[in-house]
């Protein structure tokens, strides 16, 4: 994570906060004004329904696709202003220039011209607002990182711009003033430059006052023509990966139902007040429409956002949604039944209520999406305010693309007449039903998908704790491995450099995909058994329905299988796989929980006793991950030994450097059970099968003539390098083909790392550790 902030609590200066929020201000006034101005379309210059719904909806759905590129650029951008502040002065600027240009339409021109001109230069201005907003966005996500100091920028930032919606209602006021303009038409021509200019000004404000640290060491994907070319398939992998993380689904779907539905309908409050609440009359009519956006935005700055930012903290920020969304339909409800023709002031009492809506939705939804960039964080090793801002945004633009496009709609459906006096009461009638129906539909459909979300400050807390406690540890690597250790053993890296084995350099992709295959298909000495199924954490109970579903595919490819534990279900394995013929080598997890290493030995026995276990392992990693002394593994091994009948060969599993010094350890183990990762130890993959031989060499010099197993060696299909070791579907496929022709020659019996993907690991890897499997994690064949 970049952080901005040198606070080690994360909080952030107010200064700071305020520069945010005038970046916002920028970020909502020009929309608003969109919506003041869209007006001048339909009454002056003759847009029908169909074509003002156009004028939505191609943009802004460019726009939602725009966004997930400017994300990927974003997030990989290296300089030395960081990854967001050049773009946000570009995108003002591009927005500055383009809304001004955008209004310049005259009567005369007649509609089809004036359609195209305004469709063109809005492509224009959503690209502008592209460049702009996503590394803006992901300024505020990236600001801190305590739970509740997210919500303050927040807050800070929707108050803010919550000015947008109370200055922009007056224009209506403004362009309605014949002394100052002789037509509405002639005003927007005039206002939208000033507007340009102002907005322009406070969008660039984040790019001077919010600090950013340089980039330019990080390893980041490239950003050149070709690499935005190739970033298509990791957008795709982004967008997979953080729609899978289910809680921020939740707020992805709830935005867009609440959002959207009020942007469906929001055009119309203008119509109903002038066609139904005055009957087309002008006289005492303009400044009503400006009261209901100028106090309802007044209300949510002074009020709303206040009020949800303090039920946030005393609440959470789950139930602080669900309370003001419910407020939210009582405002509803009231707008319908107050819109009372001839008394207006009386729809300024639903507005307290009708304001809680979209006053607490951005406000919570943009912390609660601070939090689940951390959760993606943790899955994935990387972080990515810009990638997951875009996601949200497509989907609040896309919504607001297709609200668009339903307003226009809804307008013919109503048989509403452009530039008419006044309009039927039919018409009337059936849009305030659609005014407070689909937004009420949108927020009960809402309140429902969001009734079971889980991310509180205590799970938030746990997953920071996590991110914090694998970057002290440096774990951008496995736990059990040293980079360039094996270089260290042998003094000097020349004989690893001069010796390759089997070539696969003149080989396509296919003919490597071809032979991976053919290998697989014959059968595999062993495959470590990978048991859990996506949204599973280790520790998680295992059934017996995913243990055999896993079984069934990985017993035509193995004739061993290595499972890891003994107890939470994987007790299950050794006899599952015993009935479909497999062998087994089972092993006991042993850590520093004296009490769960108890259940693991007197397990493993059990199982041993039955004739289920062909090797017992007691305990993977444990001494290199210092959980206990390793008098006290050699205990549990003596006990395991005792136990046993000598048919069951007993040995204990770790990084092969942890025998070399260990010679009580060789004289426990009945056989010497080593993990080799050319992989972690940095090697280049041309190279990787010459560095496990050297592993192997070393181990079998002080196994005393004992059997020597690898018990793990793999390569990973996706995340981030380890020095001269790249992660790809290619080199997994080289390195397996490698590996197992080389154990099929020398005879050696190879347990391959892993058999499936698991997602859990990357909390403890980052992306590299969740990429493994031979098939992925929904049970398919990779390569």
């Amino acid at each position: 994570m970049i952080n901005n902030n040198s606070n080690p609590k994360g909080m952030v200066p107010m200064s700071q906060k305020i520069a945010f929020g005038l970046g916002m201000l920028a970020n909502q006034m020009f929309p608003a004004m969109i919506g003041i101005f869209t007006v001048v379309l339909v009454e002056k210059l003759g847009f029908s329904g169909l074509l003002l719904g156009l004028t939505y909806f191609i943009p802004k759905f460019y726009d939602a696709l725009f966004d997930l590129i400017m994300g990927y650029v974003s997030d990989n951008t290296k300089s030395k202003w960081g990854r967001r502040r050049q773009y946000v002065l570009v995108g003002a600027i591009i927005l500055g220039i383009s809304f001004a240009l955008m209004w310049q339409l005259y009567v005369e021109n007649g509609v089809t011209y004036n359609f195209w001109y305004f469709l063109l230069i809005s492509l224009i201005f959503y690209s502008g607002l592209t460049i702009f907003s996503i590394p803006y966005v992901a300024m505020g996500y990236e600001m801190s990182d305590d739970f509740h100091e997210r919500t303050n920028i927040m807050a800070t930032s929707q108050l803010i711009g919550q000015l947008a919606w109370v200055v922009a209602p007056w224009f209506w006021v403004l362009m309605a003033d014949q002394s100052l303009f002789s037509s509405s038409d002639v005003a927007v021509r005039t206002l939208s430059v000033y507007v340009a200019i102002g907005c322009s000004i406070l969008a660039a404000i984040p790019a001077f006052f919010i600090p950013s640290k340089s980039t330019l060491n990080e390893n980041y994907s490239p950003i050149d023509f070709k690499g935005i070319l190739g970033s298509f398939g990791e957008i795709k992998e982004g967008l997979k990966a953080s729609i899978e993380i289910k809680p921020f689904r939740k707020i992805c779907i709830a935005t867009f139902l609440i959002f959207n539905a009020f942007q469906t309908t929001a055009g119309f409050s203008y119509f109903i007040i002038k066609y139904y609440l005055f009957k087309g009359n002008e006289d005492g009519f303009g400044l009503w429409p400006t009261l209901f956006g100028c106090v309802g935005a007044i209300i949510t700055t002074i009020v709303v956002i206040p009020i949800v930012a303090r039920m946030s903290k005393v609440v959470g920020k789950k139930k602080a949604f669900l309370l003001s969304q419910g407020i939210s339909i009582v405002g509803y409800i009231l707008l319908f039944l107050l819109f009372v023709p001839g008394k207006p002031y009386l729809f300024l009492f639903a507005l307290p209520f009708f304001s809680f809506g979209i006053g607490s939705l951005f406000t919570l939804m943009m912390s609660m999406t601070s939090d689940v960039i951390d959760i993606d964080e943790l899955n994935t090793g990387k972080r990515r305010e810009g990638s997951l801002g875009a996601i949200y945004w497509w989907m609040v633009k896309f919504g607001t693309a297709v609200a668009g496009l339903l307003s226009g709609l809804i307008l013919s459906l109503v048989s509403f007449q452009s530039n008419a006096s006044s309009q039927t009461d039919e018409s009337m009638f059936w849009l305030r039903i659609f005014f407070v129906g689909i937004p009420i539909l949108g927020t009960l459909t809402a309140i429902w998908v969001m009734k079971d979300y889980d991310i509180d400050e205590a799970k938030a807390l746990e997953v920071r704790d996590l991110i914090d406690k694998r970057k002290r540890q440096g774990k951008k690597q496995s736990s059990a491995y040293l980079s360039g250790k094996l270089l260290s053993l042998e003094k000097s890296g020349s004989t690893l450099n001069s010796i390759i084995g089997n070539d696969l350099s003149s080989k396509s992709e296919s003919e490597i995909s071809t032979q991976f295959s053919e290998i697989l298909n014959n059968g595999l000495h062993g495959l470590c058994f990978s048991p859990y199924v996506e949204g599973q954490d280790a520790g998680d109970i295992l059934s017996e329905n995913q243990i055999r579903r896993r079984l069934d595919i990985i017993t035509p490819h193995a004739k061993w299988i290595r499972s890891f534990s003994c107890t939470e279900g994987n007790e299950l394995i050794p006899e599952i796989a015993r009935q479909k013929g497999l062998k087994t080598l089972v092993g006991a997890w042993i850590s520093d929980d004296r009490e769960r290493n108890e259940n693991e030995i007197q397990s493993l026995i059990t199982l041993a006793k039955a004739g289920l276990v062909d090797i017992a392992a007691i305990g993977n990693e444990v001494l290199h991950r210092e959980e206990i002394s390793e008098h006290e593994l050699l205990q549990y091994i003596k006990r395991v030994r005792e136990a046993l009948p000598e048919s069951i060969p007993v040995g204990y599993v770790d990084a092969y450097y942890q025998y070399l010094d260990r010679p009580a350890l060789v004289e426990a183990c009945d056989v010497i059970l080593a993990n080799c990762y050319p992989f972690w130890e940095g090697a280049d993959n041309a190279y990787a099968l010459t560095y496990l031989d050297r592993m192997f060499d070393f181990t079998q010099k002080i196994g005393n003539n004992k059997k020597v197993i690898i018990t793990e060696t793999g390569w990973p299909s996706k995340g981030d390098n380890v020095q001269a070791a790249a992660p790809s579907k290619l080199n997994a496929m080289k390195y397996f083909i490698s590996v197992q022709e080389w154990a099929k020659n020398k005879n050696i019996e190879v347990f391959y790392f892993s058999s499936f993907d698991e997602s859990w690991k990357a909390k403890q890897e980052g992306e590299v550790g969740a990429g493994w499997g031979i098939w992925d994690k929904n049970e398919k064949l990779k390569f």
